[in-house]
């Protein structure tokens, strides 16, 4: 489930008083550093939510589809934006101004769902950070395909399909890891039977063995 998918009367609330928009694919709907204060509710289509370490490298921090909202931090504090958005596919969104936001916030309800929606991304935040610490790569991209199961899977007769948005470049800036040791991972769960994969496609076939690989059990 999409961290805005609990937040009903919120997104009801954003629907009504913002505007439909269509991104191409590769289109930045904002920049690390920015002071816009557009706040975009993900209609249809996949960003990646990215920002620049030290010495230029990119790092993904997160995959958003539907259902997802964008740029709700900068709304919240009129801080620069802390990261950048960019379009995987072809978007669909709905866009309102940071003031609309607050307005919406208003109302109880509304702004508990938000509490619970910020309150998962950091938790998740947590739990990349003990990721990092304590898994090698083949670890880290089970967790990855884990939670693209979880989030955009569907039931096959091979196993969960999952269409891949990212090139193999940004799953590997998602993993925190080199390309080539992510192809790696790749060919190892697919040599154990855990998956197979095809151009941008992957179907876990051992959803058990590729957990056990996320929590680091060979």
């Amino acid at each position: 489930m999409s961290t805005a998918d609990s937040g009903d009367v919120l997104s009801v609330a954003l629907r009504r008083e913002g505007h439909t928009r269509k991104f191409q694919r590769g289109h930045a709907l904002f920049t690390e550093g920015d002071r816009a204060e557009r706040v975009f509710l993900i209609e249809r289509g996949w960003v990646t939510v990215t920002c620049t370490a030290p010495g230029g490298r990119e790092i993904v921090l997160g995959l958003r589809g539907p259902g997802d909202m964008l740029g709700e931090l900068s709304a919240l504090d009129g801080e620069p934006r802390s990261a950048t958005a960019v379009t995987l596919s072809e978007v669909e969104a709905i866009v309102v101004s940071g003031s609309t936001l607050m307005r919406a916030l208003d109302d109880v309800t509304a702004s508990r769902e938000l509490i619970r929606m910020l309150a998962a991304r950091l938790r998740d935040a947590d739990r990349k950070r003990l990721e990092f610490a304590a898994l090698d790569t083949l670890g880290r991209v089970a967790w990855r395909l884990l939670e693209l199961s979880e989030r955009f899977g569907h039931e096959s007769e091979e196993g969960i399909s999952i269409e891949l948005p990212l090139s193999q470049e940004q799953l590997a800036a998602w993993c925190g890891a080199s390309r080539e040791s992510t192809v790696k991972a790749l060919t190892s769960l697919r040599g154990l039977g855990c998956i197979t994969t095809g151009r941008r496609h992957v179907v876990i076939r051992d959803l058990e063995g590729v957990r056990r690989h996320a929590r680091g059990i060979a």
